[in-house]
């Protein structure tokens, strides 16, 4: 089977030194994020750029520039977590944070699970605190600034 759940998908959080391919990545210190109950979805999309002509009155969509999106990280709020405590000091400053998740999607116990990369601003740490028998939760916003490079799984033979 090719497709899995989220279940056991880890979020970390590393330095805001850059990093341009998944070897320099990988090489950085990372401190897991915990209790994390939602992602959202992450992902290049391109901008509509749209051209009118006038001969034949048709819109043209052409593709632009390129947003990796802001992904919104929903915690089980944890205030001594030290992924946590990390993310909501880097929503303090203007810096770019390196960001791993690692996707729980190994065909089994010999083969390794895909990897996603990218740098991120943590532009917010907001805390739900619900109704009674709610979880408190912070949504850490992730507005992400670079390429995402991806690790696909491998099967190991």
């Amino acid at each position: 089977m090719s497709v899995s759940t989220a279940s056991e998908t880890k979020v970390y959080i590393g330095p805001t030194t850059a990093a341009a391919d998944a070897a320099a990545y990988a090489a950085l210190t990372w401190v897991e994020i915990g209790e994390v109950q939602s992602i959202g979805e992450f992902g290049d999309q391109a901008n509509d750029v749209t051209f009118t002509s006038l001969s034949d009155g048709r819109v043209r969509h052409l593709k632009g520039a390129r947003d990796a999106g802001q992904l919104a990280l929903v915690c089980g709020r944890d205030a001594l977590d030290l992924g946590q405590v990390a993310a909501r000091a880097a929503e303090k400053t203007k810096f770019s944070y390196a960001i791993k998740i690692v996707a729980a999607d190994a065909l089994d116990a010999n083969d390794t699970d895909s990897i996603f990369y990218f740098h991120a601003l943590v532009q917010s740490a907001r805390n739900n605190f619900g109704e009674n028998d709610a979880v408190v939760t912070t949504t850490f916003n992730l507005g992400i600034v670079t390429e995402i490079i991806e690790v696909p799984a491998t099967v190991v033979a």
